[in-house]
């Protein structure tokens, strides 16, 4: 047997230098077999790892991860949630770089350092399911495992038979702005560009799982993570016969496209389950553990779930039972495609365009099924003619060797885990005749996407009909997707602002002779006094800012608390607090509505630029000196979970870090302190007054003794008590205060 290294990129030869980042192959070749054409195999794209902390991130616990900003953020800035452009994506070709890669956190990346790699461990371990629930061994004699063990990321590495194979990974908000546009769920939007293709590296979890040898009654492997969450570590289950399966493809990664996962991707870590959602691939992998019963986990749970389309998000919420209904849970991906080309906002000037025009995009399917058919329709879904696929997956089915330190073999497997790309050239004059052009895709099992959208509470798995708008205008086309993901935009979006209705099964155009709909009115709590049409300019706003006339904004309206300081249960400070501030997440109904805010100053007041108030507050003076006091009592500032102490089984006490070690709450005795965090569920804020244990002397951290409302069979817990309870260390906590009817002022005085 001969040994070839080979080094190739994009069809050229490399110089025989190499390092984890340059493609690396390795081809074990018996004397008669002929040397195979390399450069038809899919490699990577040229990457350049980010070494920088973006800005955006420097201020958040994600401070340790270079980012590239070519991505698409869509939480905002924590946690970190990014598409990269759609057609950038498409660009990039069937594999895809790890700095544009999809990325779905839901919380703060794990901080694993380069020495902490060797000696990172996995555990794989066997319970019943009230073990698995309750984290203790019930009963010794049930055992789901032989041999639990424990291994380190060197014994994965030296122990285990590696495999390198490509694989689609795909979210299952995918296209979920759609969903949101016809109707908000409770998920975040997602354009289009949800989903990567990267060559992985690792055991398979098969083998791994074996190891400890699965006993009799063993049906599911939960899989958990290192990121801590507001609900626990993440994690997640599939069927252990699919683990099992060598078809199904399971695996563990340790490489994506021949380099070390990046810190976003699962750095060191991680699973790998092709053909079913992202969210069953667990990143930053601590546990593998054999139940007899699908996963408890607050993540398997109420993530990841297509609810029957009549539910309704206040039905999910006061119906907890739709979420742990198995039936609804998502496993396999579904049939879907989008077109890459023509782009958002795409102009083609007609004058200058050739005879044809070249439209492109891509296609999945799911459970290891091939797309057969991708179809094109220019007919408002009348006619369809077929596009060319091209299956690059498939070009690793006539390789034998290794790639990046893994064994490729494909060969024997039929089964398809990537996406395909589609093309179609099409007459330039059938294309100026048309108002929309419209795709859609096929698989194996006959599966073909929708017309319509199936919308869930959570907007997942969109699969319509992927349909791009064609608007002649001034000798050009214009082209528009359903959305963009970057704000505002798309054709949806535009037929919903005038009126049209997009569940009408014609896109929300109106067929001949239809009389055009009002859009529906969202309702809203009504909190403004008829009759008062005042405007209230940011000076006067101002002046009238005091403890005796406190004024307040919500959503741009100005409020008068005075005649309720005497009334208000929670005292008059609780109002007083918010003297001269925009208060429109804390309160929801004030009734005494005295003018709306002129816009300008409702701008300035937002933004901060208004500087005359001596008794505003940031978490920094204007000199950039340390406070010496933290609270503000008229605005929030930002502490940090540092500690947390067991007292009983329902009772805690947080430890809250301050700005600096030297800096004092600012607390009088027998006054309060108001927290403020998110609710893990909802996203909605959660407020409540607490009286610190420590010391009124104390710097730099404040203690507070809170007792835990856990749920119960008859009643559900305290809101605020367990979202506290389940806030990892490094969470931000937003204070105010004092808050309080009244002072201790030593001697039985107040």
């Amino acid at each position: 047997m001969s040994t070839t290294i080979i080094q190739v990129r994009k069809g050229r030869t490399l110089s025989k230098s190499h390092s984890l980042k340059s493609p690396l192959i390795k081809l074990e070749e018996q004397e008669e077999t002929p040397i195979l054409d390399l450069a038809d195999i899919p490699l990577p794209p040229p990457s350049k790892e980010p070494t920088e902390v973006l800005k955006l991130d420097q201020a958040t616990p994600d401070n340790h991860v270079p980012r590239d900003p070519r991505l698409i953020r869509l939480t905002g800035v924590h946690p970190f949630n990014v598409e990269a452009p759609l057609t950038a994506l498409y660009q990039e070709g069937f594999l895809t770089s790890p700095e544009l890669f999809y990325v779905r956190n839901h919380g703060p990346v794990p901080h694993v350092r380069d020495e902490d790699i060797p000696t990172w461990e996995i555990s794989i371990e066997g319970s019943d399911y009230l073990d698995h629930i309750h984290s203790v061994q019930t009963n010794p004699d049930i055992r789901l495992v032989e041999k639990p063990l424990v291994l380190s990321f060197k014994q994965i590495l030296q122990n285990y038979d590696q495999i390198t194979a490509p694989i689609t990974l795909v979210c299952a908000g995918n296209r979920r702005k759609e969903q949101n546009t016809l109707r908000k769920s409770k998920g975040f939007s997602w354009g289009p560009a949800g989903l990567s293709t990267a060559l992985w590296t690792g055991p398979m979890m098969a083998d791994v799982i074996r190891s400890a040898k699965p006993l009799r009654n063993a049906k599911y492997v939960c899989m958990e993570g290192a990121d801590k969450l507001p609900n626990g570590y993440y994690g997640t289950s599939v069927k252990l016969n699919w683990v099992m399966d060598p078809n199904r493809g399971i695996m563990l990664a340790h490489k994506m496209n021949g380099e070390s996962l990046r810190p976003d991707h699962g750095r060191p870590l991680r699973a790998v389950v092709p053909g079913q959602i992202g969210g069953r691939s667990v990143k930053w992998l601590k546990k593998l553990i054999v139940t007899d019963a699908p996963s408890d986990n607050w993540y398997h749970i109420y993530d990841n779930r297509v609810l029957p389309t009549m539910v309704t998000p206040d039905m999910s919420s006061q119906e907890p039972g739709w979420w742990r209904d198995e039936r609804y849970a998502i496993y396999d991906l579904n049939v879907n495609s989008a077109a890459a080309y023509p782009q958002h906002k795409e102009v083609l000037e007609l004058a200058s365009a050739g005879p044809v025009y070249h439209a492109k995009g891509y296609a999945y399917a799911g459970g290891g099924r091939r797309i057969t058919r991708v179809e094109i329709s220019l007919d408002k879904g009348k006619s369809w003619r077929l596009a060319h696929i091209d299956y690059a997956e498939d070009k690793y089915r006539d390789f034998e060797g290794s790639l990046y330190g893994g064994r490729v073999d494909l060969s024997w497997r039929e089964t398809c885990f990537c996406w395909c790309f589609w093309s179609l050239e099409i007459p330039l004059p059938e294309l100026e005749n048309s108002d929309a052009l419209l795709v859609r895709a096929m698989d194996e099992a006959l599966s073909v996407q929708p017309r319509d959208m199936y919308w869930s509470v959570l907007g997942m798995m969109n699969n319509p009909w992927f349909r791009v708008t064609i608007t002649k205008e001034n000798g050009t086309l214009l082209f528009e997707h359903p959305t963009d993901p970057t704000g505002p935009g798309g054709w949806m979006e535009r037929v919903k602002k005038a009126g049209g209705d997009l569940a009408n099964g014609n896109w929300g155009e109106r067929h001949a002779g239809e009389e055009p709909v009002e859009p529906e009115p969202v309702q809203e709590i009504n909190m403004k006094k008829e009759g008062v049409n005042r405007t209230i300019d940011l000076q006067e706003f101002k002046t009238n800012s005091t403890n005796e006339t406190p004024w307040f904004i919500i959503n741009g309206e100005v409020y008068d608390g005075t005649g309720f300081l005497e009334g208000h249960p929670g005292g008059a400070q609780s109002i007083i607090s918010s003297t001269g501030t925009d208060v429109s997440e804390e309160f929801l109904a004030i009734h005494y509505h005295i003018g709306t805010m002129d816009k300008a100053s409702l701008l300035a007041l937002q933004a901060g630029s208004d500087t005359s108030n001596s008794n505003s507050n940031s978490n920094s003076n204007s000199n950039n000196e340390p406070r010496a006091t933290f609270l503000a009592p008229r605005s929030w500032t930002k502490a940090t979970l540092s500690k947390k102490t067991t007292v009983s089984w329902d009772t805690r006490i947080f430890s809250i870090s301050l700005e600096h070690a030297e800096q004092k709450l600012g607390l009088p005795t027998g006054q309060h302190v108001m927290l403020k965090i998110r609710d893990p569920t909802t996203n909605d804020a959660i407020i409540r007054s607490y009286t610190p244990i420590s010391a009124t002397s104390q710097r730099g951290v404040v203690d507070i003794l809170i007792k835990i409302y856990f749920d119960t069979p008859s009643a559900p817990g305290g809101r605020m008590t367990t979202a506290l309870d389940k806030l990892p260390l490094g969470a931000l906590i937003e204070c105010k205060g004092p808050t309080g009817r009244f002072e201790y002022l030593a001697r039985a005085e107040c």
